[in-house]
C-alpha cells in the first residue's frame, strides 16, 4: 500500500454501528467499510456543494414544503447527471487505488449504493438548509 492510501485510511472516521458479518455481499461490504466511511468525511463538503446547487438553481428549494424538498433532493441527485458525477467525484477520489480497482468490478451497482446514501444523508441533514429566521 502506497503512502496516499495509508493517509486517506487514516482520515477516514470510524463507523462503530458498522456490522460485517458473515456472508455479507461484496457491494455490501464494500459500501459499509468505504463508502459509509467516505460520505461521514465528505459530509461537510456535500452538504456546501448541494447548498451551492439550490443558489444555482435560483434557490427555488427554499419555497418548496418539506415533502417537495425531500422529492428535490433527490431529483437532483437522480436526474442531474452533472450533478451527480461532481456528487461522484467527491466520493470516488478519496478511493485508495485498491479500493478504486474493486469499484471498477461493479461500478454500476455501487454507484447505485452511492447515490441512494447521499440522497438519505442530505434528506436527514435537511435542517442544514433552512435559512436562518432573526426572532
Amino acid at each position: 500500500m502506497n503512502q496516499r492510501s495509508t493517509d486517506l485510511l487514516r482520515i477516514r472516521p470510524e463507523i462503530k454501528a458498522t456490522k460485517i458479518v458473515a456472508g455479507i455481499s461484496n457491494d455490501e461490504l464494500f459500501q459499509n467499510k468505504t463508502i459509509r466511511p467516505i460520505l461521514k468525511l465528505q459530509n461537510d463538503l456535500i452538504l456546501v456543494v448541494f447548498k451551492n446547487y439550490i443558489k444555482k438553481h435560483k434557490n427555488k428549494f427554499y419555497n418548496l414544503t418539506l415533502e417537495k424538498r425531500l422529492e428535490y433532493i433527490e431529483n437532483a441527485i437522480q436526474r442531474d447527471i452533472k450533478f451527480r458525477n461532481a456528487l461522484k467525484g467527491i466520493i470516488i477520489g478519496q478511493f485508495t487505488v485498491e479500493e478504486y480497482e474493486t469499484y471498477t468490478l461493479n461500478s454500476s451497482a455501487l454507484n447505485k449504493r452511492m447515490m441512494s446514501m447521499a440522497i438519505i444523508r442530505l434528506k436527514d441533514q435537511l435542517q442544514y438548509f433552512d435559512e436562518p429566521v432573526l426572532v
